[in-house]
């Protein structure tokens, strides 16, 4: 028969790795501060298209120097949508914060610098767009509320389906491991110095998902192994073989999802693609991230709990004195 490993025996590890990550995250995010991406923030972004390759600080005090007043910065894309025949067709976004719009002269500055400094670059004029930083700000926390939402939602559900091995623990516990989710997927745009965009409010909201989908089914397992180990057994113990149980399924749902998101993320890093990149990059940190917390965390946290209040027990007690009437 398999060993069963010891989540519970274990558990001091568990969050003692959780806290140092959390630690290193809070130190980085002190020093480096967190970055807001032009959505949130406002600003305007202006979009050339252009081929060949160009050398990116030349490229920069090109810009810099056609826009003495403003704070710019850009990044260079893979031009896919290039309608030419043309493997060597980029695209590169300008972008200047704060809340002026960019005159149209200054977009004609730019172009004329650009073109006059690579000359055989063909540089072209897409389009601009502009955000104001209120509509960015207001954007920022509807994003955040659907994230509130959405995980107050999740622990209602977890609360009323598992109550028989006490609901309101489960639902708690599952809600830390979220919490302990985002927090890894923050630190990580954090410490690669990541502007925070919808892409990251898109990650939290899917992490959120496929974390809880792994607490749930162990979670399932848990009150199937309680409800046949009976209201004596120690629920460290019906834990520990119900996480063993289900580890191998979890695991291997997180390897073949890892597999997938990694497949996208190197596709974007040799089309040089930095929106899908910091897509899938903080999707890969959040899998592994769901993974640990659903069988390192939300389980072990439950368990600490039950086993100080004396909930796990008393919540079979009434059916087990059914059965022996």
């Amino acid at each position: 028969m398999k060993k069963d490993m010891n989540f519970i025996g274990k558990s001091k590890i568990f969050f003692g790795i959780s806290l140092a990550i959390i630690a290193i995250g809070l130190i980085c995010n002190l020093i480096f501060g967190v970055t807001l991406d032009i959505q949130f923030k406002g600003g305007t972004i202006v979009n050339y298209s252009y081929t060949g390759e160009i050398d990116q600080e030349a490229l920069k005090d090109a810009i810099q120097s056609a826009t003495p007043e403003h704070q710019v910065s850009f990044t260079i894309t893979k031009d896919i949508m290039n309608n030419q025949a043309d493997a060597d067709a980029y695209a590169v976004s300008i972008q200047f914060s704060g809340n002026e719009s960019i005159e149209s002269d200054v977009i004609q500055g730019i172009t004329t610098a650009l073109e006059e400094k690579f000359p055989d670059n063909n540089f072209q004029y897409k389009e601009n767009s502009s955000v104001e930083a209120s509509m960015g700000l207001k954007f920022l926390l509807k994003c955040l509320t659907a994230v509130a939402i959405a995980s107050v939602l999740m622990v209602i559900y977890v609360t009323i389906r598992f109550k028989r091995i006490g609901g309101l623990s489960a639902g708690v516990m599952a809600l830390v491991a979220l919490f302990h989710d985002v927090a890894m997927i923050y630190f990580m745009y954090v410490i690669f110095r990541m502007p925070i965009d919808s892409n990251f409010i898109a990650v939290v909201l899917m992490i959120i998902g496929y974390s809880l989908n792994d607490t749930i089914v162990i979670y399932d397992r848990v009150r199937e192994e309680r409800r046949l180990a009976g209201p004596k057994a120690d629920i460290a113990d019906v834990f520990n073989h119900s996480a063993s149980s289900v580890m191998g399924r979890t695991i291997a749902t997180s390897i073949t999802t890892l597999v997938a998101i990694g497949t996208v993320y190197v596709v974007a890093l040799i089309f040089n693609l930095s929106s899908v990149q910091s897509f899938a990059l903080p999707m890969m940190i959040g899998i592994v991230s769901g993974c640990y917390s659903s069988l390192c965390i939300a389980g072990p946290l439950w368990v600490l709990w039950n086993k100080r209040g004396g909930k796990g027990e008393k919540a079979e007690a009434p059916k087990a004195e059914k059965a022996k009437a």
